[in-house]
């Protein structure tokens, strides 16, 4: 009588590695390929939130009218701090979104809520120096204007690598989806009008 041997039964599928949020924010600095790799089609909007509040207090903190009004009247400076980081979030979902479409307008193929909330998390991540200094020192003094450079480069980078990996796009198509963006991020809050 032949000797039949069952099939094995097959090894469940091992489930994705949560992605934390130290991982991913601070570990866009010093592995982004891997992060944004294993960040590929997860949507992480608790941590572009997040950011986009923090960074829009910070941005606040940085402003000398932000401590003018709180000599004068402390709770309509959070206020003030309030409708700013609104503001930052706001902006900053718009950014995503744009960059989104622009992207699939080149023929990428990516999907809408992790490009978008990848995008927000790298785009205030790479700023986070720049902000922090921002908060110490003159918005105009070397130090502070060096890392708006250097992050601002840094940023650029990463964007690009997000949209090259998410909607397989070459590096060519890749910079025109996110170079208005970014250019419009450095004029605008790097090196704001005035802050020479």
């Amino acid at each position: 009588m032949p000797v039949t041997s069952a099939p094995h039964p097959s090894a469940p599928a091992a489930e994705p590695r949560r992605l934390l949020w130290h991982r991913l924010i601070f570990g866009l600095w010093y592995r982004p390929v891997e992060v944004l790799d294993e960040a590929r089609d997860r949507s992480v909007w608790g941590a572009a939130a997040f950011l986009s509040l923090l960074s829009g207090a910070l941005g606040t903190l940085g402003k000398d009218s932000f401590w003018g009004q709180w000599e004068v009247s402390p709770s309509l400076a959070l206020w003030a701090m309030a409708i700013g980081s609104a503001v930052m979030l706001f902006g900053s979902l718009l950014l995503g979104g744009v960059t989104h479409a622009i992207a699939r307008r080149l023929g990428g193929n990516g999907r809408f809520a992790p490009t978008a909330s990848l995008f927000v998390v790298l785009f205030w991540a790479s700023d986070l120096p720049r902000l922090v200094l921002d908060t110490c020192l003159p918005s105009g003094s070397v130090p502070v204007r060096a890392a708006a450079s250097v992050t601002a480069a840094f940023g650029c980078i990463l964007a690009v690598l997000l949209i090259r990996g998410q909607h397989h796009l070459p590096t060519r198509k890749a910079m025109a989806a996110v170079s208005i963006q970014m250019i419009a991020a450095v004029v605008l809050l790097k090196f704001p009008p005035g802050s020479a």
